[in-house]
């Protein structure tokens, strides 16, 4: 059940993306004209920096928690939750989550080699170019935040119904394995020791000496 502790940090994380996504999409038509064309072309490029900066710090939430609750999810779902059920839908929603969370990890491993990179070139100047290297790596990484905001959810819902159940799962193999413990700590204080029905040996007398 380590799983379970991952839950809320994958819910905040979700939450987190749909924060920035509304807070653009709050201002997004203010740098634009009625036709939707730019008129602040300055103003709605900084503002999209801003809605991917944030939102890949929660992708990396995801990245960090996501496979190992999926793998729990998964792992205790029966055949029927996908069928019917209150997490029916949730579940088939995660269908296609393994491709997001590999694919916004190789774009990580990428952004990792990346900086090795600049460490080792541009020891003077890595700031200026670090700045920049992260707003693409932001910019690639947002269609991944867009599917983990409609994604995530499902997971989190899944996995705090599934938690539950394979914490009474826990609780009555604990209680059984209890049961089955006092069960034979009983029989064995309740066994008498065996005992013999034959009564002993005599004592072999040592032979008469002959005269």
């Amino acid at each position: 059940m380590a799983w379970r502790r991952r839950i809320p940090a994958l819910a905040s994380a979700a939450a987190g993306i749909e924060r920035a996504n509304d807070a653009w999409d709050a201002i997004s038509d203010s740098f634009c004209d009625h036709a939707g064309g730019p008129i602040d072309e300055e103003g709605y490029a900084n503002g999209k920096v801003k809605r991917d900066a944030e939102a890949w710090k929660h992708v990396e939430v995801f990245l960090a928690h996501g496979p190992e609750v999926l793998a729990g999810v998964r792992a205790t779902a029966s055949g029927a939750d996908y069928v019917e059920g209150p997490i029916s839908e949730d579940l088939r929603r995660l269908r296609g989550i393994d491709t997001t969370l590999e694919r916004a990890g190789r774009l990580r491993h990428e952004w990792d080699q990346i900086k090795a990179l600049m460490d080792a070139s541009l020891p003077g100047s890595r700031k200026i170019y670090e700045s920049q290297a992260e707003r693409i790596r932001n910019a690639d990484g947002w269609p991944y935040a867009d599917e983990l905001s409609f994604q995530g959810p499902a997971l989190v819902r899944a996995a705090d119904f599934l938690a539950d159940r394979a914490d009474s799962d826990q609780l009555s193999q604990t209680e059984r394995a209890r049961v089955a413990l006092a069960r034979s700590a009983a029989g064995s204080r309740g066994a008498l020791p065996a005992s013999s029905s034959a009564p002993p040996a005599p004592t072999p007398m040592a032979p008469g000496r002959s005269r």
